[in-house]
Protein backbone atom coordinates (compact mmCIF):
# COMPACT_ATOMS: atom_id res chain seq x y z
CA UNK A 1 0.00 0.00 0.00
CA UNK A 2 1.38 3.40 -1.02
CA UNK A 3 -0.03 6.52 0.66
CA UNK A 4 1.10 10.11 1.19
CA UNK A 5 0.82 12.89 3.73
CA UNK A 6 1.39 16.55 2.93
CA UNK A 7 2.03 19.31 5.48
CA UNK A 8 1.37 22.70 3.86
CA UNK A 9 3.20 25.09 6.16
CA UNK A 10 3.68 28.83 6.24
CA UNK A 11 7.29 28.79 5.01
CA UNK A 12 7.64 25.32 3.46
CA UNK A 13 5.54 22.39 2.29
CA UNK A 14 6.55 18.86 3.25
CA UNK A 15 5.46 15.54 1.76
CA UNK A 16 5.98 11.97 2.96
CA UNK A 17 5.29 8.77 1.03
CA UNK A 18 4.76 5.55 2.97
CA UNK A 19 5.16 2.07 1.54
CA UNK A 20 3.11 -0.03 3.95
CA UNK A 21 4.41 1.18 7.34
CA UNK A 22 7.82 2.41 6.22
CA UNK A 23 8.86 5.92 5.22
CA UNK A 24 9.62 5.40 1.54
CA UNK A 25 10.37 8.95 0.41
CA UNK A 26 10.00 12.59 1.46
CA UNK A 27 10.52 16.11 0.17
CA UNK A 28 10.58 19.68 1.46
CA UNK A 29 9.65 22.54 -0.88
CA UNK A 30 10.22 26.10 0.40
CA UNK A 31 7.66 28.80 -0.25
CA UNK A 32 4.26 30.00 0.93
CA UNK A 33 2.54 31.49 -2.13
CA UNK A 34 -0.02 29.33 -3.98
CA UNK A 35 -0.01 26.48 -1.43
CA UNK A 36 -1.97 24.07 -3.63
CA UNK A 37 0.71 24.21 -6.34
CA UNK A 38 3.48 23.81 -3.75
CA UNK A 39 1.73 20.81 -2.23
CA UNK A 40 1.41 19.03 -5.56
CA UNK A 41 5.06 19.85 -6.29
CA UNK A 42 6.19 18.43 -2.93
CA UNK A 43 4.23 15.19 -3.38
CA UNK A 44 5.43 14.83 -6.97
CA UNK A 45 9.06 15.37 -5.91
CA UNK A 46 8.80 12.71 -3.19
CA UNK A 47 7.24 10.25 -5.63
CA UNK A 48 9.77 10.87 -8.40
CA UNK A 49 12.60 9.97 -6.03
CA UNK A 50 11.25 6.42 -5.89
CA UNK A 51 10.02 6.25 -9.50
CA UNK A 52 6.33 6.56 -8.65
CA UNK A 53 3.50 8.75 -9.93
CA UNK A 54 0.61 10.49 -8.22
CA UNK A 55 -1.69 7.87 -9.73
CA UNK A 56 0.10 5.18 -7.68
CA UNK A 57 -1.15 6.63 -4.39
CA UNK A 58 -3.95 4.85 -2.56
CA UNK A 59 -4.81 7.73 -0.24
CA UNK A 60 -3.59 11.27 0.53
CA UNK A 61 -4.13 13.28 3.73
CA UNK A 62 -3.27 16.97 4.03
CA UNK A 63 -2.39 18.97 7.12
CA UNK A 64 -0.95 22.40 7.91
CA UNK A 65 -2.35 25.88 7.49
CA UNK A 66 -3.11 25.25 3.80
CA UNK A 67 -4.55 21.77 4.27
CA UNK A 68 -7.81 22.63 2.53
CA UNK A 69 -5.92 23.69 -0.60
CA UNK A 70 -4.75 20.28 -1.81
CA UNK A 71 -7.15 18.99 -4.47
CA UNK A 72 -5.79 15.42 -4.48
CA UNK A 73 -6.23 14.94 -0.72
CA UNK A 74 -9.08 12.67 0.35
CA UNK A 75 -9.32 14.50 3.68
CA UNK A 76 -7.43 16.91 5.92
CA UNK A 77 -6.42 16.66 9.58
CA UNK A 78 -5.09 19.19 12.10
CA UNK A 79 -1.33 19.58 12.60
CA UNK A 80 -1.69 18.78 16.30
CA UNK A 81 -3.19 15.38 15.56
CA UNK A 82 -0.59 14.65 12.87
CA UNK A 83 2.43 15.55 15.00
CA UNK A 84 1.06 13.52 17.89
CA UNK A 85 0.50 10.52 15.62
CA UNK A 86 3.98 10.68 14.07
CA UNK A 87 5.87 11.13 17.33
CA UNK A 88 3.90 8.43 19.13
CA UNK A 89 4.61 6.03 16.26
CA UNK A 90 8.34 6.76 16.22
CA UNK A 91 9.03 7.42 19.93
CA UNK A 92 6.23 5.97 22.11
CA UNK A 93 7.74 7.24 25.38
CA UNK A 94 7.30 10.91 24.42
CA UNK A 95 4.65 12.81 26.39
CA UNK A 96 5.50 16.42 25.45
CA UNK A 97 5.96 17.66 21.88
CA UNK A 98 7.33 21.12 21.17
CA UNK A 99 6.62 21.89 17.54
CA UNK A 100 8.36 25.05 16.30
CA UNK A 101 7.36 25.98 12.78
CA UNK A 102 7.89 28.92 10.48
CA UNK A 103 5.08 31.07 11.84
CA UNK A 104 3.65 29.29 14.86
CA UNK A 105 4.57 27.23 17.91
CA UNK A 106 2.60 24.33 19.37
CA UNK A 107 3.14 22.51 22.67
CA UNK A 108 1.29 19.20 22.78
CA UNK A 109 0.80 17.06 25.88
CA UNK A 110 0.07 13.35 25.38
CA UNK A 111 -1.40 10.88 27.82
CA UNK A 112 -0.21 7.31 28.37
CA UNK A 113 -2.35 6.09 25.45
CA UNK A 114 -0.79 8.71 23.15
CA UNK A 115 -3.97 10.78 22.97
CA UNK A 116 -3.70 14.59 22.91
CA UNK A 117 -4.49 15.60 26.47
CA UNK A 118 -3.81 19.33 26.18
CA UNK A 119 -2.05 21.80 23.91
CA UNK A 120 -1.04 25.43 23.55
CA UNK A 121 -0.81 27.26 20.26
CA UNK A 122 0.97 30.53 19.54
CA UNK A 123 -0.31 31.59 16.13
CA UNK A 124 -0.85 35.32 16.62
CA UNK A 125 2.76 36.43 16.66
CA UNK A 126 6.03 35.27 15.08
CA UNK A 127 7.85 35.34 18.42
CA UNK A 128 9.65 32.06 19.04
CA UNK A 129 9.21 30.81 15.48
CA UNK A 130 11.44 30.15 12.51
CA UNK A 131 10.45 33.50 11.05
CA UNK A 132 11.65 35.24 14.21
CA UNK A 133 15.04 33.55 13.87
CA UNK A 134 15.26 34.52 10.19
CA UNK A 135 14.66 38.18 11.05
CA UNK A 136 17.28 38.11 13.81
CA UNK A 137 19.86 36.34 11.62
CA UNK A 138 19.37 38.94 8.90
CA UNK A 139 19.72 41.79 11.40
CA UNK A 140 23.11 40.40 12.46
CA UNK A 141 24.10 39.58 8.86
CA UNK A 142 24.38 35.90 9.73
CA UNK A 143 22.74 32.81 8.29
CA UNK A 144 20.53 30.66 10.49
CA UNK A 145 23.28 28.09 10.95
CA UNK A 146 25.77 30.79 11.87
CA UNK A 147 23.37 32.33 14.38
CA UNK A 148 22.93 28.98 16.11
CA UNK A 149 26.61 28.07 16.00
CA UNK A 150 28.04 31.27 17.48
CA UNK A 151 25.42 31.41 20.24
CA UNK A 152 26.87 28.21 21.69
CA UNK A 153 30.20 30.02 22.19
CA UNK A 154 28.64 32.68 24.41
CA UNK A 155 29.71 33.04 28.03
CA UNK A 156 27.58 36.10 28.81
CA UNK A 157 24.29 36.03 26.86
CA UNK A 158 22.62 39.37 26.33
CA UNK A 159 19.08 39.94 27.58
CA UNK A 160 16.58 40.40 24.79
CA UNK A 161 13.50 41.83 26.47
CA UNK A 162 11.21 42.00 23.41
CA UNK A 163 9.65 38.94 21.82
CA UNK A 164 7.95 40.92 19.05
CA UNK A 165 10.08 40.52 15.89
CA UNK A 166 9.95 44.23 15.05
CA UNK A 167 11.00 45.49 18.47
CA UNK A 168 13.47 42.64 19.03
CA UNK A 169 15.20 43.48 15.75
CA UNK A 170 15.66 47.09 16.90
CA UNK A 171 16.99 45.85 20.24
CA UNK A 172 19.46 43.50 18.54
CA UNK A 173 20.73 46.22 16.18
CA UNK A 174 21.18 48.57 19.15
CA UNK A 175 23.15 45.97 21.11
CA UNK A 176 25.43 45.39 18.14
CA UNK A 177 25.97 49.15 17.71
CA UNK A 178 26.87 49.41 21.40
CA UNK A 179 29.63 46.85 20.93
CA UNK A 180 28.06 43.72 22.39
CA UNK A 181 29.69 40.50 21.18
CA UNK A 182 27.76 38.82 18.38
CA UNK A 183 27.80 35.43 20.10
CA UNK A 184 26.29 37.02 23.23
CA UNK A 185 23.53 38.69 21.20
CA UNK A 186 22.87 35.41 19.38
CA UNK A 187 22.67 33.54 22.67
CA UNK A 188 20.27 36.15 24.01
CA UNK A 189 18.04 35.68 20.96
CA UNK A 190 17.87 31.92 21.47
CA UNK A 191 17.31 32.25 25.21
CA UNK A 192 14.44 34.67 24.57
CA UNK A 193 12.81 32.08 22.31
CA UNK A 194 13.36 29.27 24.80
CA UNK A 195 11.98 31.33 27.70
CA UNK A 196 8.77 31.78 25.72
CA UNK A 197 8.65 28.05 24.93
CA UNK A 198 9.25 27.13 28.56
CA UNK A 199 6.30 29.29 29.59
CA UNK A 200 4.07 27.50 27.07
CA UNK A 201 5.28 24.07 28.21
CA UNK A 202 4.62 24.88 31.86
CA UNK A 203 1.12 26.07 31.01
CA UNK A 204 0.19 22.56 29.81
CA UNK A 205 2.33 20.81 32.41
CA UNK A 206 5.64 19.24 31.45
CA UNK A 207 5.64 15.47 30.99
CA UNK A 208 8.79 13.46 30.26
CA UNK A 209 9.95 12.42 27.75
CA UNK A 210 9.90 15.35 25.37
CA UNK A 211 10.93 15.97 21.78
CA UNK A 212 11.15 18.90 19.39
CA UNK A 213 9.62 18.90 15.91
CA UNK A 214 9.37 21.43 13.10
CA UNK A 215 12.09 23.18 11.13
CA UNK A 216 13.50 24.95 14.20
CA UNK A 217 14.22 21.52 15.74
CA UNK A 218 17.28 21.57 13.46
CA UNK A 219 18.59 24.59 15.38
CA UNK A 220 21.11 23.15 17.81
CA UNK A 221 21.09 26.16 20.12
CA UNK A 222 17.32 26.06 20.67
CA UNK A 223 17.44 22.34 21.42
CA UNK A 224 20.44 22.73 23.76
CA UNK A 225 18.75 25.49 25.77
CA UNK A 226 15.52 23.47 25.99
CA UNK A 227 17.53 20.50 27.24
CA UNK A 228 19.04 22.71 29.92
CA UNK A 229 15.48 23.29 31.16
CA UNK A 230 13.91 19.85 30.72
CA UNK A 231 16.71 17.31 30.34
CA UNK A 232 17.72 15.36 27.21
CA UNK A 233 15.31 15.56 24.28
CA UNK A 234 14.27 12.37 22.50
CA UNK A 235 15.87 12.29 19.06
CA UNK A 236 13.51 11.24 16.29
CA UNK A 237 14.76 8.77 13.64
CA UNK A 238 13.62 11.02 10.77
CA UNK A 239 13.90 14.71 9.89
CA UNK A 240 11.88 16.61 12.54
CA UNK A 241 10.63 19.03 9.89
CA UNK A 242 8.57 16.31 8.18
CA UNK A 243 6.76 15.04 11.28
CA UNK A 244 3.46 16.68 10.35
CA UNK A 245 3.55 15.10 6.90
CA UNK A 246 4.62 11.77 8.39
CA UNK A 247 1.67 11.79 10.76
CA UNK A 248 -0.66 12.68 7.89
CA UNK A 249 0.71 9.73 5.91
CA UNK A 250 0.12 7.37 8.85
CA UNK A 251 -3.48 8.58 9.04
CA UNK A 252 -3.80 8.14 5.27
CA UNK A 253 -2.75 4.52 5.67
CA UNK A 254 -5.30 3.96 8.44
CA UNK A 255 -8.09 5.52 6.35
CA UNK A 256 -7.12 3.43 3.34
CA UNK A 257 -7.19 0.25 5.42
CA UNK A 258 -10.58 1.19 6.86
CA UNK A 259 -11.96 1.76 3.37
CA UNK A 260 -10.53 -1.54 2.21
CA UNK A 261 -12.04 -3.39 5.18
CA UNK A 262 -15.46 -1.91 4.45
CA UNK A 263 -15.18 -3.19 0.92
CA UNK A 264 -15.26 0.25 -0.70
CA UNK A 265 -12.96 1.40 -3.43
CA UNK A 266 -9.83 2.87 -1.88
CA UNK A 267 -8.27 4.42 -4.91
CA UNK A 268 -9.70 7.57 -6.45
CA UNK A 269 -8.56 9.26 -9.64
CA UNK A 270 -5.50 11.38 -8.87
CA UNK A 271 -3.83 13.71 -11.28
Amino acid sequence: MIVAGCDIGSLATKAVVLLDEELYSSSIVPGSVRPNALAVRAITAALERVSLRVQDLEYVVATGYGRAQLPIARTNVSEITCHARAVSWLSPSVRTIIDIGGQDVKVIALDAEHNVEDFRLNDKCAAGTGRFLEVMAKALELGLDGLSRISLDSKHPCTISNTCSVFAETEVVTLAAEGAELQDIAAGIHKAIVNRLVSMVKSVGFRADFTVTGGVAKNEAVVRYLEAEFGPAMQLPHDPQIMGAFGAALIARERALESSTKGSEVRQPLS
